[in-house]
């Protein structure tokens, strides 16, 4: 199964839209993310719906911030683009009834929920302005990237 990679992503292109010169259309960010504009337009519908993108449609439309990076948490995209699994499923489900499968089951779950709990705090904790931060940092020591 391919990686749920819709958090990356959209945090990806809302840091490219906090330098933007104006909106970003669907194809310039699907082209960034090398994807499709369709699912770029599907991504940023959660957004839009939360209030933290606005688009217009036509000629000098496309996507642009609603609110500051610094008023966006990681929670909060997270929970835009659907609440994608935070970790692969490792509990197995092939003889439910073997006591030694449920005991393992049971165990790993507990691992996970409180993992996942750890990870949420966490995602509420740091603002997509943080993450911005480090790439601001990143260009003005001269390293390279897109």
């Amino acid at each position: 199964m391919r990686p749920d990679s819709r958090m990356s992503r959209t945090l990806h292109a809302l840091m490219h839209m906090e330098y933007a010169d104006g909106p970003m259309t669907s194809e310039t960010l699907a082209e960034m993310l090398r994807t499709n504009p369709v699912v770029v337009r599907r991504m940023f519908s959660g957004l839009r719906d939360c209030g933290y993108v606005t688009s217009e449609k036509g000629h000098g439309g496309g996507w642009v911030l609603a609110k500051p990076l610094a008023e966006i948490t990681l929670l909060d995209v997270y929970r835009a683009v659907g609440e994608p699994p935070l970790f692969s499923n490792l509990v197995a489900v092939d003889h439910p009834e073997c006591l030694v499968e449920q005991a393992v089951n049971a165990h790993l779950s507990a691992t996970f929920k409180e993992a996942e709990s750890a990870m949420l705090a966490k995602f509420e904790q740091v603002t997509v302005a943080m993450l911005a931060h480090g790439f601001k940092v990143a260009i003005k020591d001269g390293r390279k990237g897109r």
